[in-house]
Order: structure tokens, then C-alpha cells, then sequence
């Protein structure tokens, strides 16, 4: 029943962020920047995925580490995630700042910024990544900080996970849906009031496959006025099942386009252990396709890496807290993606 959690797990940005408002560091197509210990990351290619990479951020750090220690192996493995542009989970406490310094440093080498915004009230349930803002105002506030520091600049921003599927398993009361609906309209709207910033909200996974189930409570959280939806955020299931999932669900939903988030779906789902728990660090899994808008696909407008390959799902199988680099699990991924 809990398939979805794991869209829970938050990366932590606050170094990241903190490097990129002081230093502006950024990378050119076809260059890269060194920092201060030598890693040097590399920006995509812009017509096949133009989304940003930071240069500054955990995968790019323990590259460097790997590269200063002489640890060449590892250091190619983790250049596989370091390379590659990932979702920016912003932190309420500096999400203006950070929505700044992230969305400046993306226009710096002509890309567009990745961001995740995941603070809506009672957030996971009170699981591993339990919290979020402490009220309807406060989260409103968060929202319009996160808009003020995009401004006019290119983001695509996915919306919430897990927090329309929250209401339709039965995780979130139903004292709190009609609230977390305004919330998330609210939210829609001011994303779309901005001159070049795209939203999608997130529809779960295939996982969870009621599509008859979500797509009214997706109406009713806005999906309408957005540029569509995001499935498997944080989760393992294949490309295929995210796609016949996605459109299943489009097809209910005025045929909305969505994206999915491939980062850690190359082995699949892990089936063994505590069903309520396979999306939590499951051993085994791999590195997904890699981020791109070239989907072959005009329903699927991009594979994304929103979660962030590396960052722990929480406390669970010998894991950090949620959104914590957990350096061996990042190595496991990229081995297993061969």
C-alpha cells in the first residue's frame, strides 16, 4: 500500500546551496569547472537534456575526494551520478535564497534549473520524513519565496510528492484534504504566473496503478492549469510500467503530459523484506536512464533524476537520516548500472 514512500526522502542543499549563493560556481557545455579539491563536472549536452548539473553537489564533492585519495575506480563510478543534473529539494529555512542561487547558476550556462518543492503540512505522514510547514500560511509564504527566487529565470519545479497520494491511500486524515487541495491550487497557480517556469505535480507511481482512484483528487489539487504530472519520484519502477501508468492516468486526465524520474529504476523494485518498506534503501537497485527530454514520447516530456542517486531514503537498512550522501549505497547504484 505504501509504494510511494521514498518520495519523502528530501535531499539535504543547504551546502550545495550555500557554495553555489557565494561562489556562483557553474560549468560550460563541453568544459567543466574544477573546485577547490579538482573534480571537474561537466554540463550535458544542452539539445538532449538541458537541465543543470551542479557542480556543487554531493556526487561532484565525493568525486573530488575520490580523485584527491587516488581512488580512481570509485571516482568513475560516482562520476556517472556527479555528471548528471538532479532535482533541488529546497529547504524552507533558505528556499529563497536557494531557488536563487540554484536558477542563477543554471541561466549562468544557459539550462534550466531542477527544483523540488516538498514542505506541504503533515508531510510523509509523520514517517521518515515527517514535518513540513507548520500551517496553511506558512505554507503559503514558503511558496511565495520559492517564486521570488526563481523571478523570471527557467525552472521546471516538480510539486509535492506524495502529497495527492497521501490522501488518496488513506496516510493523510481527511481532516487536512480539503486544506492540502487550496494549498496545492495555490501553489500551481503561482508557479504559473511566472514567465518561464514549468510545474508538474506529483501523481505517484505505478506501484500504486489506481489511476481511477488519483485522477480526481489530482483535478482537485490543480493538475489542470499545470504542465502535468511526475510519477515514480523517488521510486524504482521501470521506465515501461511509469509510462503505461502515466498514461493511463493522462488519458483520464485531459491528456496531460508527465515526467518520470528514472534515477534509481534500472534493476526495478525490490520485492523481498517488509512490503511496507521496499522503497526504503532497497539493496540491489541501479541507475536509471539517464535525464533527457528526447523521450520518443510526446506524452512523456522528460526522464528526470529527481531524486538524488546517493541521498538515503531514511533510517532503514543501515541508512542515514532521509536526503543524507551515503557514499556506498551511491557506489552500489552505479556499479549496478554496469
Amino acid at each position: 500500500m505504501y509504494g510511494s514512500r521514498g518520495a519523502g526522502a528530501r535531499a539535504s542543499v543547504a551546502v550545495a546551496g550555500a557554495v553555489l549563493l557565494f561562489a556562483g560556481c557553474s560549468s560550460s557545455e563541453g568544459d567543466g569547472d574544477k573546485d577547490a579539491q579538482g573534480a571537474k563536472v561537466s554540463q550535458q549536452p544542452k539539445g538532449t537534456d538541458p537541465f543543470w548539473v551542479n557542480p556543487d553537489g554531493n556526487a561532484a564533492e565525493q568525486l573530488a575526494s575520490y580523485e584527491k585519495d587516488g581512488k580512481d575506480g570509485d571516482a568513475e563510478l560516482i562520476r556517472r551520478i556527479a555528471e548528471q543534473p538532479t532535482g533541488e529539494w529546497l529547504t524552507p529555512e533558505n528556499a529563497e535564497q536557494e531557488a536563487r542561487g540554484f536558477t542563477e547558476a543554471a541561466t549562468k550556462v544557459d539550462r534550466d534549473a531542477l527544483l523540488v518543492v516538498y514542505n506541504i503540512p503533515h508531510r510523509d505522514c509523520g514517517q521518515f520524513s515527517g514535518g513540513g510547514a507548520a500551517d496553511g500560511n506558512a505554507y503559503r509564504a514558503f511558496i511565495d519565496q520559492v517564486a521570488a527566487g526563481i523571478g523570471d529565470r527557467r525552472a521546471t519545479v516538480v510539486l509535492e510528492p506524495d502529497a495527492v497520494l497521501h490522501m488518496v491511500d488513506g496516510c493523510t486524515p481527511q481532516e487536512f484534504h480539503e486544506e492540502r487541495y487550496d494549498l496545492l491550487r495555490g501553489a500551481v497557480e503561482k508557479f504559473k504566473s511566472l514567465k518561464n517556469t514549468k510545474v508538474y505535480l506529483d501523481a505517484g507511481n505505478a506501484g500504486w496503478g489506481r489511476t481511477d482512484e488519483i485522477f480526481e483528487p489530482l483535478k482537485l489539487a490543480g493538475v489542470e492549469r499545470a504542465d502535468g504530472f511526475a510519477v515514480n519520484v523517488s521510486n524504482f519502477y521501470p521506465t515501461a510500467d511509469s509510462i503505461k501508468y502515466g498514461k493511463e492516468l493522462s488519458a483520464k486526465a485531459g491528456n496531460k503530459p508527465f515526467v518520470i524520474d528514472t534515477s534509481r529504476n534500472g534493476n526495478g523494485p525490490y520485492t523481498e523484506g517488509d512490503p511496507k518498506e521496499t522503497w526504503c534503501n532497497p539493496p540491489g537497485r541501479a541507475l536509471g536512464e539517464a535525464p533527457t527530454t528526447k523521450t520518443d514520447d510526446e506524452l512523456v516530456d522528460a526522464y528526470l533524476w529527481v531524486k538524488r542517486p546517493g541521498e538515503s531514503d531514511g533510517t532503514c537498512k543501515g541508512g542515514p537520516k532521509a536526503g543524507q550522501w551515503w557514499p556506498e549505497y551511491a557506489l552500489k547504484l552505479a556499479k549496478a548500472s554496469g
